[in-house]
């Protein structure tokens, strides 16, 4: 199964700030665009660079590319059955606009078939209008429109707290 599956936020800051959040990413307590708060932390051996290895929960990655505050993409090791990417890419707009977007590209197989759209999609999904929202509150002081999870991703997430 080919997946596809982009989050994007138009961010009235310029590419600078926008880059700086993405150069947060795994500082623990100082990154300021993951929503580890909430959801797993994003951590890696060691500081964002090609090479680092970790994840965020059960998925997990080594850092592919860097390019600081443009551009950084994570290869997929896990969970089984995820073969593919996933990058946060900072696109300036104009003097005082930038787009900040996420892409995730990858095939599925296995178990994964079935477990990616029943139950990582929909938390990635979420996850991800999180981080945007983190994003957006960095970068201009508020959020126009808060992501909201619908109730099966709070189930989906219940369910999950139990299991651990």
């Amino acid at each position: 199964m080919g997946v596809y599956n982009v989050h994007e936020r138009l961010l009235a800051a310029k590419a600078s700030e926008v880059g700086a959040l993405v150069d947060t990413l795994s500082a623990g307590e100082a990154d300021r665009l993951w929503p580890g708060r909430v959801w797993d932390p994003m951590e890696f051996d060691r500081p964002l660079s090609v090479g680092a290895v970790g994840g965020h929960g059960p998925v997990r990655y080594t850092v592919a590319a860097y390019v600081p505050g443009t551009w950084v993409r994570f290869t997929f090791t896990g969970p089984r059955g995820f073969h593919g990417f996933h990058e946060f890419t900072v696109l300036p707009v104009d003097a005082e606009r930038t787009l900040l977007r996420h892409t995730l590209a990858m095939s599925t197989s296995g178990l994964a078939r079935v477990t990616w759209p029943l139950a990582w999609r929909p938390a990635h999904d979420a996850c991800l209008e999180d981080s945007l929202d983190r994003a957006e509150q960095a970068c201009t002081g508020t959020v126009a429109r808060r992501a909201r999870w619908s109730p099966y991703v709070r189930f989906l997430l219940a369910v999950a707290r139990l299991a651990s």
